[in-house]
């Protein structure tokens, strides 16, 4: 199962006539976590034609309105639809607060639970975890407390070789389990089958870190040290970095040295201030110390 990333909106605090705030939809393992959700968000998951009900965790990276203003919407919208399933919200602490005096005030009603994950840590944590996926917060340094998130697929189960299992009779359906997770083989006989023979290597687990608002901070990079995607906010280029460390953000060629330093495969710059009009001056920028850095689109789908 291949891993998706949908770009719902990259821009930052004023929305335009052809982007949004920062939102996005990260498919993977066959789960759907929506990362941020600025204002216009549901709007930008119809235009994608994501399924609303797949969403049970939401991720926010920090209180400012172009990353959750989107979310007491969004929520009464999944009441509308008919929602039954419990809600996962994980955010800064106070998001709780935030959203049921917003419900409590609107009288809106919802047929469902939010379940609040409430962060203040200042370390990285383990957040989420199943079968196969696991997320950690990313500690980040804005004006206000903000994290990143580090979304991580489990190892896989090893490939059947069945052109070569069907060699032996004694190997049954029930046996699978044993040889996908690396085990061995005994035939009646005593002979010992190696689980190289009966298996090919399982594909690679990717990752992906979203690193929201966040002035340059070098902590990042242990945490997302070889991921297979980077996103990492680029508010400002360079010339303007006294102002990027003023207001709590990075600059193009600062993500872009994050991202050598971390040795990441591909960078995702986003969340460029509204000043500039060709945002190719980013990418321009970036490549000069991260060659294989890109631009978002709005409602692109990058494969992970």
């Amino acid at each position: 199962m291949s891993t998706y990333l949908t770009i719902l909106g990259f821009n930052s605090a004023i929305p335009t006539v052809n982007t949004s705030p920062t939102s996005q939809l990260l498919e993977m393992e066959e789960r759907s976590f929506l990362i941020d959700c600025g204002e216009g968000t549901q709007v930008q998951l119809r235009k994608a034609k994501a399924r609303f009900s797949k969403i049970n965790h939401i991720f926010i990276s920090h209180l400012h309105g172009d990353h959750c203003f989107g979310l007491p919407g969004l929520i009464a919208s999944f009441r509308l639809l008919g929602r039954e399933v419990p809600l996962n919200v994980y955010g800064p602490k106070g998001i709780k607060k935030m959203l049921e005096t917003i419900f409590t005030i609107t009288e809106t009603h919802r047929g469902f639970e939010v379940i609040y994950h409430e962060l203040d840590k200042d370390y990285s944590e383990k957040i989420y975890e199943d079968n196969r996926v696991e997320v950690y917060t990313i500690p980040l340094d804005h004006r206000i407390y903000c994290n990143g998130y580090l979304f991580k697929e489990k190892p896989k189960d090893r490939h059947l070789n069945m052109q070569e299992i069907s060699k032996y009779k004694e190997i049954e359906t029930c046996d699978y389990h044993n040889l996908k997770a690396g085990k061995d083989f005994e035939l009646s006989d005593g002979y010992v089958l190696k689980n190289e023979i009966l298996t090919t290597e399982p594909a690679q687990p990717v990752s992906y870190a979203f690193c929201s608002d966040t002035r340059y901070l070098e902590s990042v990079i242990p945490i997302i040290k070889d991921v297979t995607v980077l996103y990492h906010e680029s508010t400002f280029l360079h010339d303007l970095k006294e102002m990027a460390d003023y207001t709590g953000h990075s600059t193009a060629l600062e993500a872009a040295r994050i991202a050598r330093q971390a040795n990441v495969e591909k960078l995702i710059l986003g969340h460029f201030s509204n000043r500039y009009g060709d945002l190719t001056v980013f990418t321009d920028e970036a490549r000069t110390v991260f060659p294989n850095s890109f631009l978002p689109k709005a409602l692109e789908v990058v494969k992970i």
